[in-house]
């Protein structure tokens, strides 16, 4: 693959593609191109062919720009949900045409759902550079443009820009069964896991412990992903995690039907405080039943928003624009994890408290969709 160029989505000038992106694009591309197959079966017998076979390779590499989304971590719902996203959006050189039941996404792009630490960390790659977009939780957003809440005293970051506003993010506090956790407050000299630094869930579970008079020093606090925090509790090392995800969670769902847990309410005085404190907070309900014998639990959410940089190409953003809210994206969208279903064109807009991208506003123009 010597002298092989990949070509990246064009960002400040310069290309960002890493090697891991290089490695997953070179199997997905190697693994279904018929140029490959027919090489490896000629190679020993004809050195000619396998030279042209190496040409056809490196041009239909040339053809191919990487768009890549940062997610969160694997137990929770962004990287699913990237995986659907990057799908609906990518539509590599040679794919059937959409009219005949091809892909509908933007002709060369492959884009790639990337795991990463989560909405703040996502915030900070696109900044640097590191990734051409990425989903956050709203409020993070916010405070990142703003250099307010969680930002405060540091320089706002004010070249990410909005595609969508996608789902409901719902705030998760899972105890373990028969840990005495039955109220946020009974969090006090508990083990808990806020998430890992760099996460949205980390910034919310602090404002929650705040709105119920704890601190992080009342508790014994852990800041793990959440599915190294299901280890920990199946083996009774720890008593709680915070995360915030769209449900149902894999991670909530293996520990209820395995050694069980239990969903701790966020709500009363406090919740109705913080409410009005921070408006992209709302009141939300996980339903009985949608983890294994837990009861229906009032909690609060945030959106999970697609953001990008400010700098990235003004029509590879409109035509990724165009892409998500495709009607074949549609499909891809219910088929895959439960909260697809409920990624509207119509609520596209809520929410979103930062600037379009002009690419994505140029969209909704013409679609007249408005806040």
């Amino acid at each position: 693959m010597g002298g092989m160029k990949i070509k990246s989505s064009t960002y400040r000038g310069r290309n960002f593609i890493g090697t891991h992106a290089k490695m997953m694009l070179t199997a997905l591309i190697f693994g279904a191109s018929f140029f490959v197959q027919s090489a490896t079966a000629q190679t020993l017998s004809s050195p000619n062919i396998s030279s042209q076979a190496i040409a056809s390779q490196e041009e239909y590499l040339k053809q191919i720009e990487i768009f890549r989304i940062g997610t969160g971590g694997i137990a929770g719902t962004y990287y699913p949900i990237g995986g659907m996203v990057a799908q609906a959006i990518s539509n590599p050189p040679g794919s059937r045409a959409c009219e005949e039941g091809g892909s509908c996404g933007v002709p060369g792009l492959v884009a790639i759902a990337q795991s990463s630490n989560g909405s703040v960390a996502n915030i900070h790659s696109i900044s640097k550079g590191e990734l051409e977009s990425g989903f956050a939780q709203s409020d993070v957003v916010y405070w990142a443009y703003t250099g307010k809440g969680v930002f405060k005293g540091k320089p706002p970051v004010k070249d990410i820009r909005a595609i969508a506003n996608l789902y409901p993010e719902t705030l998760h506090l899972v105890a373990r069964k028969g840990s005495g956790i039955k109220t946020v407050r009974d969090l006090r000299g508990k083990r808990v896991s806020l998430d890992e630094a760099g996460s949205g869930t980390l910034v919310d579970a602090r404002i929650i412990l705040d709105a119920y008079g704890l601190k992080e020093t009342d508790l014994k606090a852990e800041y793990i992903k959440p599915e190294h925090a299901i280890g920990k509790i199946e083996r009774g090392e720890l008593d709680a995690f915070f995360i915030v995800t769209g449900y149902p969670t894999p991670s909530v769902s293996k520990l209820a039907s395995g050694v069980g847990a239990k969903l701790v309410a966020i709500g009363g005085k406090e919740t109705t405080g913080l409410l009005k404190r921070w408006s992209f907070f709302a009141p939300d309900t996980i339903p009985a039943n949608t983890y294994a014998g837990i009861p229906s639990t009032p909690t609060i959410s945030v959106g999970a928003q697609w953001i990008v940089g400010e700098k990235v190409d003004e029509e590879l953003v409109y035509q990724i624009t165009k892409a998500l809210w495709n009607a074949s994206t549609r499909q891809i969208l219910d088929n895959g994890h439960s909260k697809g279903k409920t990624i509207d064109i119509e609520r596209a807009l809520e929410g979103v408290a930062i600037p379009l991208h002009p690419g994505a506003e140029r969209f909704y123009q013409e679609m007249g969709v408005r806040p």
